[in-house]
């Protein structure tokens, strides 16, 4: 991936590749794709090749020994690990992960196993899926290789990854799989897993986040979850909430498929909800393509749908400070904290109908920014863990925001507006599950409305300068456009037990003085100039002297309260319990289960129940 030292000045800029065009796969300079036939006799793979790890592997721990940036972003042109295939309005991409290419040295990605560089072009697929191919009405999932669908996470990049790797691995990938739900449900697309082979672990997780799952009955392809009894640790990718919350599987039955490495093949897995319907290997096309038409006859009036393009995003990094021409981030590593400014433009000129906002396509601001905001936060998260608090600030005129917003307000039901304002919300609840602290800081030039203001109470903490002429301003995009992982709008999340306050609130979108936001329940606290030159630094250095481990956990504690639903669960309670986990000697300790996996010791656990 590409290097950015901080000593030197770096631009990335990429062109564009074109996605996809009917009856065409992208290509890929390693190997040309290959399907089940139907006539190919696999071997059955034992259970470790099943799940990424040989046991001749070499295990070394030098992986995170290594100083390059990574970079999240990617292009069709790059893809090393899926093939892409469109006949109409039917896209199907196929799971051909090349094993010579691990995102870092030091493992291979045998049978289909993943690293965050094959789940870096799978967000990558989904995000061009929402915005270049809105003509879409279904969504195939399978694996180019009949003898294996997908071995799940790469058991050795565990291994010898660093516990942060680890975490943020898991959050990223899960935050994959909840973009793919969400354009599916939103543009109502059918998506449908088709395994052929073993689906194990979090490859099995990937099929969960499709509508339907289809598998081959044969008596080779079978769905399990088997990190518990192989690994000591929890699917990392939602997929305990998944089981019984989506697909409402028993309690007691999950409990039992989740113990059972070898998991369950056949009629068993249909009968127990585990995948929605079998059929044999000699017409599991066939039928999987005739269900798939009923999908498009149900989706009418798309085809004349014309996306957008999606270039990549140049940025320059010079001296500690990462570039955007949206917002900037300036990183003070003695400090350990970041500022990130976004400098809100002009909307005079914004495009006033939705055929201009098509035709400024991903140049369109709100869209633009969105998707910066994105690559500066996922940089910050894999590149800057010694980072502890981002204090946000904007620049700009509270009129501005309010007309930018306003223009996706007035152009709701367009597909591309609809998609532009799922984004923001996802990138939104981005920094909600980022393990950093943020505050904001409303002063002098702020320009805290709308959509800002949104980011705003997405901090753990807003500080406002009481001062004539810096207000700030609600909108019709904060009454539930943008909502939280939890489902609620973010201002109902901080006034829980304050139902009239918050019903005070509604409808009002008057400018705000420091003394009426904080009245609102908007902010944390008004300041007047000497006490915000006081205080504001002081609750800064007092903010990164506290221990990062019990932060995490507070703030995660903090900003899913209110509702729970299946992302809250994934992203405040199995993310908390697979932290802990990822840190117990019982999976990682020298004799733990993830540590010994491949080698034929068996692994020592403490018996005391903690």
């Amino acid at each position: 991936m590409s290097k950015n030292p901080a000593s030197e000045a770096t631009v990335k800029v990429a062109t564009h590749v074109p996605f996809m065009q009917d009856g065409e796969a992208t290509t890929v300079p390693h190997r040309a794709m290959t399907r089940p036939s139907g006539n190919t006799k696999a071997p059955q793979p034992d259970l470790s090749s099943r799940i990424g790890l040989s046991l001749d592997q070499e295990r070394d721990n030098t992986l995170e020994n290594i100083s390059e940036n990574i970079s999240l972003q990617t292009n069709p042109s790059r893809y090393r690990h899926w093939q892409i295939e469109k006949d109409g309005q039917e896209m199907r991409i196929f799971m051909d992960v090349n094993p010579d290419h691990p995102l870092k040295d030091g493992y291979e990605l045998k049978l289909n196993s993943y690293d965050l560089g094959v789940d870096i072009e799978l967000a990558d697929i989904v995000r061009r899926l929402r915005f270049e191919h809105p003509e879409i009405t279904s969504l195939v999932v399978s694996s180019a290789h009949e003898q294996v669908f997908c071995a799940g996470a790469n058991i050795h990049m565990l291994g010898v990854s660093s516990h942060a790797w680890k975490v943020n691995f898991c959050k990223f990938t899960n935050e994959t799989r909840c973009e793919l739900e969400d354009w599916a449900s939103q543009a109502d697309v059918a998506t449908v897993c088709a395994i052929t082979g073993p689906c194990a672990g979090g490859g099995y997780e990937l099929a969960l986040a499709c509508e339907e799952i289809w598998l081959v009955d044969d008596g080779n392809s079978a769905v399990s979850l088997p990190e518990t009894p192989l690994l000591g640790v929890l699917p990392g990718t939602g997929g305990l909430t998944r089981l019984v919350d989506k697909r409402k599987v028993r309690r007691d039955r999950a409990d039992v498929f989740c113990t059972l490495a070898e998991g369950f093949k056949g009629k068993k897995a249909v009968q127990w909800g585990l995948v929605d319907a079998i059929a044999p290997k000699s017409k599991f096309n066939d039928t999987l393509a005739a269900h798939l038409v009923s999908h498009r006859e149900q989706r009418p009036g798309r085809a004349d749908r014309t996306g957008i393009t999606l270039n990549e995003i140049p940025f320059v990094d010079e001296d500690n400070t990462r570039k955007y021409s949206t917002l900037h981030v300036e990183y003070d590593n003695a400090r350990r904290t970041a500022q990130l400014v976004i400098q809100v433009p002009s909307a005079e000129g914004a495009p006033d109908s939705a055929e201009a906002i098509h035709a400024a396509g991903d140049q369109f601001w709100p869209l633009l920014f969105a998707r910066e905001l994105e690559d500066a936060i996922l940089d910050l998260r894999v590149n800057r863990h010694d980072t502890g608090l981002v204090l946000l600030k904007t620049k700009g005129q509270l009129e501005d925001i309010k007309a930018w917003d306003q223009i996706l307000i007035d152009h709701q039901g367009d597909w591309l507006v609809d998609q532009i304002t799922h984004l923001l919300s996802h990138v939104i609840q981005r920094v909600e599950r980022t393990s950093c602290s943020f505050f904001a800081l409303i002063e002098g030039d702020s320009c805290f409305g709308g959509t800002m203001l949104e980011l705003a109470l997405a901090c753990d903490r807003q500080y406002m300068l009481d001062e004539d002429g810096i207000e700030v301003q609600r909108s019709p995009i904060n009454e539930g456009i943008l909502p939280m992982t939890t489902g609620i709008t973010r201002q109902a999340c901080r006034l829980l037990g304050e139902v009239e306050l918050l019903e005070s609130c509604l409808g009002k979108f008057d400018r705000m003085d420091a003394s009426e936001a904080e009245e609102m329940g908007l902010i944390t606290e008004a300041l007047d100039e000497f006490d915000y030159e006081d205080m504001v630094p002081v609750a800064i250095d007092e903010r990164v002297s506290l221990s990062p481990d019990s932060l995490t956990g507070m703030e995660a504690n903090l900003r899913f309260s209110g509702p729970e639903n299946t992302k809250s669960k994934v992203f405040g309670r199995l993310s908390a319990w697979q932290n802990w986990i990822f840190i117990r000697p019982n999976a990682t300790g020298p004799n733990g289960a993830l540590t010994l996996y491949g080698r034929p010791e068996r692994p020592e656990f403490a018996w005391d129940r903690v």
